[in-house]
C-alpha cells in the first residue's frame, strides 16, 4: 500500500484504436488493445487523448478517464502465467511501478507528470479481456487474484509521459481499498458497510455498495 510522499514511475502510456473481436459468436468493437505510445499525451477528464474506448457504458468518464495497472502485478501474473508480458496487456491506460493501484485508498491522489489523479475504484474484468487473453476463465482468475489495477478520475488535467515521476499527493485515511471494494464485487457482503465509509466512491458504486450492504444484513 502506498504512503503520502511515496514515489513511483510511470513505465508506459498506452493508447488503443478500436479493433473489432468476435465475442459470443459476433464482432464486437473495442479499445482494450492498447499500446505504448513516445512522448507526453494530453491527460483530460475524460481519458487520454488518442484514446478509443468502445463501451462508455462501462469505461471512460469522469470516474474511469484513466485506468493504472501496477507492473509489480505484471510480475506477479508472469510468473502464475508462465509469459511475459508487455505495457497495455491488461488495457491499462498508464502502467505504473512504485504504487499500488490494486491496494490503493479510494480517493487516494497522485501527481503524474502535470496531472493530478485521483483513485476512484476498481476494475471489474470483463469478457473482453478473456478473449484477449484466449483463455475463457481469465475473467474468473483475474476477480480471484484481486490485483484489481485502479480506476482514476483527472481532478488536474495536463500531460503524461513515460519515465514521469508520480507521487502519491494525499490519502483519505478511511482504510477503504480497491481491494476492498473488489471482494464487496465479487461477493464479499460483509465488507459493504465497511466500504461505504469512503465517501470518495461514484454515485453508482455507493448503489452497488448499499445494496450490497443491506443484503448483508
Amino acid at each position: 500500500m502506498s504512503e503520502v510522499g511515496d514515489i513511483g514511475v510511470l513505465r508506459s502510456v498506452n493508447v488503443a484504436d478500436f479493433r473489432l473481436i468476435m465475442l459470443n459468436g459476433s464482432p464486437t468493437k473495442t479499445g482494450i488493445f492498447k499500446l505504448p505510445v513516445e512522448g507526453p499525451v494530453a491527460a483530460g477528464i475524460e481519458g487520454l487523448e488518442g484514446d478509443h474506448i468502445a463501451d462508455r457504458a462501462y469505461h471512460g468518464g469522469f470516474d474511469k478517464a484513466l485506468y493504472a495497472y501496477g507492473t509489480e502485478d505484471y510480475e506477479w501474473w508472469s510468473s502464475e502465467l508462465g509469459r511475459d508480458w508487455e505495457p497495455g496487456l491488461f488495457g491499462e491506460n498508464l502502467t505504473v511501478e512504485g504504487v499500488d493501484p490494486s491496494h490503493a485508498e479510494i480517493g487516494e491522489r497522485w501527481r503524474v507528470g502535470s496531472t493530478v489523479v485521483e483513485v476512484s475504484e476498481p476494475r471489474s474484468p470483463c469478457s473482453k479481456l478473456a478473449t484477449k487473453m484466449e483463455d475463457r476463465l481469465f475473467v474468473k482468475r483475474f476477480a480471484k487474484a484481486l490485483r484489481l489495477g485502479a480506476y482514476l478520475r483527472v481532478v488536474e488535467p495536463g500531460t503524461v509521459e513515460a519515465g514521469d515521476e508520480i507521487e502519491v499527493l494525499e490519502r483519505p485515511g478511511h482504510g477503504v481499498t480497491t481491494e476492498m471494494a473488489g471482494r464487496v464485487l465479487f461477493g464479499d457482503r460483509s465488507l459493504a458497510a465497511r466500504a461505504l465509509e469512503a465517501p470518495q466512491f461514484s454515485a453508482d458504486w455507493r448503489g452497488l455498495l448499499e445494496q450490497q450492504a443491506a443484503k448483508a444484513g
